[in-house]
């Protein structure tokens, strides 16, 4: 059950966050489609408290206030934590083993892991390090960040063959990025261990920033069959995950 003057308040911010000059009152009550007297008693409570400042040509501001209250609500944002549960009812969906990951320098740190009972055979632990260009998780760090970062951290790479499915041609491996970004997800196929198949995808936060990747993982007998409806489901989790850390762009 909803109490009007709070939703009343929240709609005044929504509206003046869309307006950076200001609105004066009657702008604000016209449109809201409030009565002036209640508007004017809420935008008065609310620049006495600092959440409202009104300008020299009598319009009204977000106020300072809320820039603390951002900056507060913007630190509790945890990618890990706000991933958690997200992550853990993606496993049960598809059963298999799900990570996620956070760029570091020019590798990848995993930061969680959730495996289904069914274990699979994966040297990525929390807190170890992978390679970008043949992890799933990798691959989609360098498709989905800007190009310009991507380039940097590719140029200084190393192609060095881990197994048979390993790309060493710069060629192929800037190919492969442009056509994940289309798709939206990335793809490990048996590329950093033999047997293992990943799809992984982009996390982005409040700043339309990817803050992380995450990913499904398993033996490719088990995952190539179900591939694309894992991807979906594996997609959906990321724009989750990204909505609830403030993002609010495209996909």
């Amino acid at each position: 059950m909803s109490v009007k003057s709070a939703v009343r308040v929240i709609e005044i911010f929504e509206l003046l966050s869309q307006y950076p000059e200001g609105l004066t009152l009657k702008e604000i009550s016209d449109e809201l489609s409030f009565p002036q007297s209640s508007t004017f008693n809420l935008v008065q409570t609310l620049s006495g408290r600092g959440y409202l400042i009104q300008t020299s040509q009598k319009k009204y501001k977000l106020g300072p206030k809320l820039i603390h209250i951002g900056s507060n609500a913007m630190d509790s944002l945890d990618v890990q934590t706000e991933g958690d549960a997200y992550l853990r009812r993606l496993m049960e969906n598809v059963q298999e083993t799900v990570f996620m990951a956070v760029l570091s320098q020019d590798e990848l740190v995993y930061v969680s892991k959730l495996e289904f009972n069914r274990s699979i055979r994966t040297g990525a632990k929390i807190g170890s390090r992978m390679p970008l260009y043949c992890t799933g998780l990798g691959k989609a760090f360098l498709a989905f960040l800007p190009e310009g970062e991507s380039e940097v951290l590719i140029s200084g790479m190393e192609l060095r063959k881990v197994t048979e499915n390993t790309i060493t041609s710069f060629g192929d491996l800037r190919s492969q990025l442009k056509d994940f970004k289309a798709m939206g997800y990335s793809i490990d196929d048996e590329e950093n261990e033999e047997g293992l198949y990943c799809v992984a995808a982009p996390v982005y936060n409040s700043k339309n920033e990817m803050a992380a990747a995450i990913s499904v993982a398993g033996p490719k007998v088990r995952m190539f069959p179900k591939k694309e409806e894992i991807a979906m489901k594996l997609v959906e989790t990321s724009k989750h995950i990204s909505e609830s850390l403030g993002y609010r762009g495209s996909f």
